[in-house]
């Protein structure tokens, strides 16, 4: 169930896109300690994008996940940016990361919800 969007204004091959969704799927799966078979990693479509009235290379994350502990966020935050700055040489200071905790009743699966 946990859901992280990628979006970024860097050209980004689909080699490079496929190692990081890969790498953010075991990441995020050990940081939840969430079976890795319910993590879902989306990388979207190349986004103009400013930050800080800058072009340079941003990204803006999403993870949202049912029973996502806030206590965990910090430390989620610090992984995916170091992911974002070794895979894509995105600086931690260039990204923004919302973080959703979903109901359960509100996230659909297999014809059901959780």
């Amino acid at each position: 169930m946990p859901y992280l969007r990628i979006q970024t204004n860097r050209s980004v091959d689909d080699a490079e896109k496929k190692d990081l969704t890969r790498l953010a799927s075991a990441l995020l799966a050990r940081e939840l300690g969430k079976p890795e078979s319910y993590v879902m990693v989306a990388f979207a479509p190349r986004q103009p994008m400013l930050f800080g009235g800058s072009d340079a290379p941003c990204a803006y994350l999403e993870l949202k996940s049912i029973g996502l502990p806030t206590a965990r966020v910090q430390t989620l935050s610090q992984a995916l940016c170091r992911l974002l700055d070794d895979a894509l040489k995105i600086p931690p200071a260039r990204v923004y990361i919302e973080f959703s905790d979903v109901k359960a009743s509100l996230w659909g699966w297999d014809g059901a919800t959780f």
